[in-house]
């Protein structure tokens, strides 16, 4: 084995660095999806990127790739046993990144994108005495 790190991060920033990896990554984290799912909720990929990122993740061992043998064709995509050992790492990191949108912004709704992952909390119903 030649491959030299020189210091542990960077093993891990191969596998889940660049821009998409880890909103791939955290979208999955909901459960099974196709690449249509994530493209709607990733607007700004490229279909292109989306399946060349997804192939680099299944080559990793990171995320499966479920194909169903009907027609028209079905591929669904999921964290493996693997990939969700990243779990507390991906929480850490929307943890921190929210936290930074809310020191940078105020509020996090103003700059969030609508969609699954960023819903704003349901009013608690008024109790009735």
């Amino acid at each position: 084995m030649s491959k030299k790190y020189n210091i542990s991060v960077e093993a891990t920033l191969e596998v889940i660095g660049g821009k998409w990896k880890c909103v791939i990554l955290c979208h999955l984290t909901h459960g099974k999806m196709r690449t249509s799912d994530l493209k709607r909720n990733m607007p700004c990929i490229t279909q292109k990127m989306l399946t060349q990122q997804l192939r680099e993740l299944e080559q990793d061992g990171i995320v499966n790739r479920i194909s169903y043998n009907q027609v028209p064709p079905k591929v669904e995509y999921e964290l493996s046993e693997y990939g969700n050992s990243l779990r507390p790492i991906l929480d850490s990191l929307c943890a921190w990144g929210e936290s930074h949108i809310i020191k940078e912004y105020g509020d996090k709704f103003a700059v969030l994108e609508d969609n699954v992952l960023n819903k704003k909390p349901e009013p608690e119903p008024a109790s009735v005495d």
